[in-house]
């Protein structure tokens, strides 16, 4: 294996707004060979989220912030080349947090750690289980279900309607009986939400100031049960001003806040006492919260997949020294579905 060179993406210096090229540096190593009970494992596709832009913050969250020096955090899917474990066998396609990087070694002690798994191409293509099946088809499972408990019949309001978690959210929605009101940027998502995956309207953010409060009032007419929000800022308050009585927000992203400068926190919501007037509620939601479950909502989703009922749209981009630029198409708004980054081919 030390013939083998691993290309890597290491954080060079934190951003104080948008990431650009400068932030990055690009490190070459050889491969080395596992150690007893570890793995080897060639990166076939990488999961690009927005999330990842906040991991690179130095402030209290959910996960760790990304080190300075350290190998960007990122799910993916790779296939295992070698390995000295009984659980893993060579050719096993397997997904796990493998980072921006073309080879890793996972030590015995660290496969918990990164999350690896054998997953099963049978059920999906690597596409789909870094999409439905994959971290965003579980946030907006967890998040739709257990947070959101959707009833037959309710309204159910979806930022972020054509990305990775807003796609899975608005068929999960409509599977369960609700009406489904996506909102996304473009004619072209629109539609896309509408005729491809079966929304029954989508507002479109970009058509101009006050479209999103125009949107509400003409598809949401009895006001919005549940509301998942991919994006906060001004989507979240035109939200919270029409929502129904008890109402469920769910809290997944802030997409429209991530690139803000430090200096600059987040903004919060001005229509919080929507919340109660209408005797609502607003809930975060962690997909790390549900691992134990994920096995349980892959089986289900896996099924309307194969049936037809759901469909997986992903934006594949090619290349890891293309990470930088493909990372802030999520914040562009210029991906269309799902984005992941192909760094092989098998």
């Amino acid at each position: 294996m030390t013939a083998l060179v691993n290309h890597q993406v290491r954080l060079a210096k934190r951003p104080d707004a948008a990431a650009t090229r400068e932030h990055w540096s690009f490190t070459d190593e050889p491969v080395g060979e596992p150690a007893d009970g570890g793995v080897l494992v060639k990166t076939l596709s990488l999961s690009l989220d927005p999330a990842m832009r906040g991991w690179l913050n130095d402030a209290r969250s959910y996960i760790p912030p990304v080190a300075i020096g350290e190998v960007m955090r990122a799910g993916g899917i790779g296939r295992i080349i070698a390995s000295k474990n009984p659980a893993f066998a060579v050719g096993d396609t397997v997904y796990g947090t493998l980072g921006v990087q073309e080879y890793i070694v996972i030590a015995q002690d660290e496969l918990k750690r990164n999350g690896l798994v054998k997953i099963d191409l049978r059920a999906g293509s690597i596409g789909q289980w870094l999409n439905v099946l994959g971290m965003p088809g579980m946030t907006g499972y967890f998040g739709l279900m257990d947070v959101g408990q959707p009833k037959e019949g309710e309204t159910v309001v979806v930022s972020g309607a054509a990305g990775a978690v807003g796609q899975t959210v608005g068929q999960l929605a409509k599977i369960k009986g609700c009406r489904v009101v996506g909102i996304a940027g473009g004619e072209a998502k629109c539609k896309w939400v509408v005729e491809e995956l079966g929304f029954d309207a989508c507002i479109d953010y970009k058509a101009g100031e006050g479209a999103v409060r125009a949107g509400l009032k003409e598809h949401c007419p009895k006001g919005v049960d549940i509301y998942f929000d991919n994006v906060g800022g001004e989507i979240l308050d035109a939200v919270l001003a029409k929502l129904a009585r008890k109402a469920r927000v769910i809290i997944c992203g802030a997409i429209s806040q991530y690139n803000n400068a430090n200096s600059m926190p987040a903004a919060g919501p001005r229509n919080y006492l929507s919340l109660l007037v209408n005797r609502a509620r607003m809930e975060g939601i962690v997909v790390f919260d549900y691992a134990d479950r994920y096995p349980i909502a892959i089986k289900e989703l896996a099924g309307y997949l194969k049936d037809g009922r759901m469909k997986s749209k992903e934006d594949v981009v090619k290349g890891i020294e293309t990470f930088p630029e493909s990372l802030n198409k999520l914040f562009a708004g210029e991906n269309f579905g799902k984005l992941v980054l192909e760094v092989a081919t098998d």
